[in-house]
Order: C-alpha cells, then structure tokens, then sequence
C-alpha cells in the first residue's frame, strides 16, 4: 500500500507537455512506494504523458533539455537517476537554459 507521496513540480515550457501553458508551474503529487527512486517517480509520472516521456527520455537516460533538481539540487550533485526517495524528497523540472557567448 502506497500512502506517501513526492512533489514533482514542472516550471516553465516543460508543462506544455503536462496540460499547462508553457509559461507557468504545474505540481504533482506522485506515490512514493518502498523502494522508489528518482527515475521510477520520473518514469511513472511520464508514462501518464506521452509528450512529457518523449522529451524527457532518450531510452534509459535523461535527454539534454529539462534539468532535474532534488531537493534544489542538480540531478549528480546530491542524487542520480538510480538514489532511493524518502518523504520529504521533492523533484523539480525545469526548462534547461542555453545561450550566453
């Protein structure tokens, strides 16, 4: 029985492939079974979006356009796709920023 849950907030032009407008934030509450981890939290908020699985998976590994927090930090800082969840966790994608000179 799954009774915890992870926020896994999306910001920006990534909700576009979540129902939301491309300018705003979008928040789901996702199950956090024994076991979770980053990429199963990832893998089933996604597979209820097509579009979202699309552009978040190239096979098995993130693609290069959302960034990834855990706990406001970067996906490989504190956590990779493979660490364990707890409550209290949250994840975060976000729009990758490109550009500069």
């Amino acid at each position: 029985m799954v009774t915890a849950t992870v926020p896994v907030e999306i910001v920006g032009w990534p909700t576009r492939f979540v129902g939301g407008d491309g300018a705003t934030r979008r928040l789901f509450d996702e199950p956090l079974p024994v076991g979770a981890t980053v990429r199963s939290v990832l893998r089933g908020l996604s597979a209820r979006f097509p579009d979202l699985a699309a552009a978040l998976w190239h096979g098995d590994e993130l693609g290069e356009h959302i960034e990834i927090l855990v706990n406001d930090a970067v996906l490989g800082i504190d956590h990779t796709l493979d660490s364990s969840l707890a409550a209290g966790d949250r994840i975060v994608l976000l729009a990758q920023f490109m550009g500069g000179r």
